[in-house]
């Protein structure tokens, strides 16, 4: 009997230790492991031979040592490069930072050198769990000369809201949508950037879940913000409000690295914005409703659909309210996140050289979700990626960069729309409607 019991116990250890086995005997999970350890091997000789060049860091450290101090203004958090812009999480993130490294760059690079290979481990798992790209096509993922600047030279914020944006991607892609939901708020905290991601998740989760389940994790998702900002907001509400969360920006010319080409003159104007907001928001629409939300009969369907939830709200129980309705494909999630973010940067005003790192992670995904031959898509994804080192920007690389944008936007707005749910036949139209009364 005792030697039953102990064979018993022996078991489950076997069988997680087979499911590492097989986990590495898959050639692109041995390949992406690989690719990791010569990344890190990459990332320290940068920071051993490569000079640091100070941009944001002691802005960065004048704007947390005025918070460590007492201060709770954000009109007053200011450094070399003007007031504190981003959102109350950032504080937290780089006080913690200048605790460890006692404001030093050194100790700082090596921190963020850790940053650069647990968020391409990220990516990496990403990848691998969509198997959206050959094998192979892992590797581009560490030959950007410009990320790893971004992330171990400059020490740039993007960096730390990046990695947990697709943290929250991956729980996202394991069905987790209130675990996600409070990652990305984590985020979207660090650097509002982020929430160029919230249009396609919305769209997500509308077809995840009904509409309670959607309500209560973006409720969680709020109180995130609220909680991070408590101590602003209870003193300061509205120069946090205005400073942190600052959408009517404009950026100095010199900096654009997609609308040099723009004159000066028409790119700080507010019909340009308004242009550009414009654009936005036709290409979320247009592929919401012909690409993402093809299969519940576009996106005035799935939205009514939604709204049956709330008007049968009397007959609905407590514990329902954040039910998951339908299991929605890891393909589908990562191409509709990424795809949204893209349409984003496309018609973002501004992009200065650290936002590379807000879609270069995303590049070679969307370049094999077009049908473009494999020539073509890598071609694209070298012009991207030298338009991004070309300093400063001129019209020639601007006018380079928008076209090959535009070009990737072309063939995904032409490949196949693909179906959200993981089994076709339970999942149309009428099940939904059925499911959601």
């Amino acid at each position: 009997m005792a030697a039953r019991s102990v064979a018993a116990k022996r078991k489950p250890h076997r069988k997680h230790g087979s499911t590492i086995a097989k986990l590495f005997n898959n050639p692109k999970v041995a390949f992406a492991v690989a690719l990791l350890l010569a990344d890190a091997a990459i990332v320290a000789l940068i920071i051993a031979y490569i000079p640091y060049t100070k941009i944001d860091w002691d802005a960065y450290m004048s704007q947390v040592s005025g918070f460590l101090e007492g201060e709770r203004d954000y009109g007053n958090l200011k450094g070399d490069t003007g007031p504190l812009v981003y959102p109350a999480g950032f504080l937290y993130v780089y006080s913690a930072i200048q605790y460890v490294t006692g404001g030093q760059v050194f100790p700082a690079q090596i921190l963020f050198g850790i940053l650069y290979i647990v968020n391409l481990g990220i990516v990496l798992a990403i990848y691998v769990k969509t198997n959206a790209v050959p094998w192979w096509a892992l590797s581009l993922l560490s030959l950007s000369k410009r990320v790893h600047s971004i992330f171990v030279l400059r020490l740039f914020n993007d960096c730390f809201a990046m990695t947990f944006l697709h943290a929250a991607l991956l729980l996202l892609l394991q069905q987790k949508w209130h675990l996600g939901l409070i990652i990305f708020s984590a985020a979207v905290s660090i650097k509002m950037n982020v929430l160029l991601y919230a249009p396609p998740l919305l769209i997500i989760m509308l077809q995840a879940m009904d509409v309670f389940g959607v309500i209560s994790a973006l409720a969680g998702a709020a109180l995130v913000q609220i909680l991070l900002g408590l101590p602003f907001l209870l003193t300061h509400p509205m120069a946090y409000l205005s400073n942190a969360f600052n959408l009517g920006r404009v950026f100095i010319h010199f900096w654009s690295v997609n609308f040099k080409f723009v004159p000066e003159e028409i790119f700080v104007s507010r019909q340009f914005a308004i242009a550009l907001l414009v654009a936005h928001l036709g290409l979320l629409i247009a592929f919401a409703h012909f690409k993402w939300c093809r299969q519940v009969g576009g996106l005035p369907s799935l939205l009514r659909l939604r709204i049956s939830d709330l008007c049968s709200f009397s007959s609905r129980k407590f514990y329902s309210i954040s039910s998951t309705l339908k299991s929605i494909r890891t393909e589908y999630i990562a191409t509709t996140m990424f795809v949204g973010n893209f349409i984003g940067i496309i018609c973002a005003r501004s992009l200065h050289y650290q936002f590379y790192s807000w879609y270069f992670y995303s590049l070679p995904y969307l370049l094999w979700k077009t049908s473009f031959p494999t020539f073509i898509r890598l071609i694209l994804f070298a012009v991207v990626e030298l338009c991004w080192n070309v300093y400063p920007s001129n019209i020639y690389s601007s006018g380079l960069l928008l076209a090959a944008h535009l070009v990737i936007l072309g063939g995904l707005w032409t490949s196949s729309a693909g179906n959200p749910y993981v089994d076709n036949a339970k999942h149309d139209g009428s099940t939904i409607k059925a499911k959601s009364r």
